[in-house]
């Protein structure tokens, strides 16, 4: 048998993942567009829940402005475009499990799928938990030092800015017992070597705190305490994980 023959069924393998990645990714991207879609003509008032709770900490009668000139379009179409996303995330994330899963161990599909899917709900625990409780609170004691004579009016753009990066922060914080247990069920680190790093997790947890979010006391204490929690209950949950999803030869 030649090399080109011994080379062809590799070939055609990778050629056909590559059509099968394709496929999946089609089928998210086209359950997103179609979300979005059915979204569109709601997308000024999907702002304006956004908005919510800057609006409510902000004096009656008082209203955000727009500084460009595509602006008032181009935002609530972002904004859009990303709740359109969560929306969809259930499709997305069956289209990636649905592409690897076939080369998985049965234990492997132990390990992998109730983390994508852990994952996924932290993350949306993390900004819904952002969005009702951490920005009524920083709002309005933001909003209380505000001097009488300074008109508040937050711009559109710098408050999706805002949004998205406190929504992304808080998301990730969230995301700490995934890792913890991942480093864990891998063998990297112990859960006593991570006990033993807590002291050095609670002044990173205050350090990260103190740059990802605003200069006030109250938006970096709403990060780092969850973030200091969330790890302890990573160290609770790891010792679980790693057992519930061994492989046969490790329980031998």
């Amino acid at each position: 048998m030649t090399d080109d023959q011994n080379s062809t069924p590799a070939g055609e393998t990778f050629v056909s993942h590559l059509v099968e990645l394709r496929n999946r990714l089609v089928k998210a991207l086209t359950a997103v567009l179609l979300v979005f879609l059915g979204l569109m003509p709601f997308a000024g008032k999907i702002y304006d829940v956004l908005a919510q709770p800057m609006m409510s900490a902000l004096p009656a009668g008082s209203k955000m402005i727009a500084t460009g000139v595509i602006t008032p379009f181009l935002i609530p179409v972002k904004v859009t475009l990303l709740v359109a996303f969560l929306i969809a995330l259930p499709v997305v994330l069956y289209q990636a499990w649905a592409f690897v899963a076939p080369g998985l161990y049965e234990h492997e599909k132990k390990l992998i799928a109730p983390l994508v899917i852990s994952s996924s709900l932290l993350f949306l625990i993390g900004v819904a938990f952002c969005y009702y409780f951490v920005f009524g609170t920083v709002f309005q004691f933001v909003n209380q030092f505000a001097p009488q004579s300074v008109s508040v009016a937050p711009d559109i753009e710098s408050y999706f800015s805002f949004v998205m990066t406190m929504f992304i922060a808080f998301g990730i914080t969230f995301e700490v017992p995934i890792v913890v247990i991942v480093l864990v069920r891998m063998g990297i680190v112990t859960v006593e070597k991570l006990k033993e790093f807590r002291p050095y997790m609670i002044v990173g947890a205050f350090v990260i705190a103190a740059i990802v979010t605003p200069p006030d006391v109250v938006s970096q204490l709403l990060l780092a305490i969850p973030l200091c929690l969330l790890y302890e209950l990573g160290l609770i949950l790891a010792p679980i994980f790693a057992r519930a999803t061994r492989a046969p030869e490790e329980t031998a």
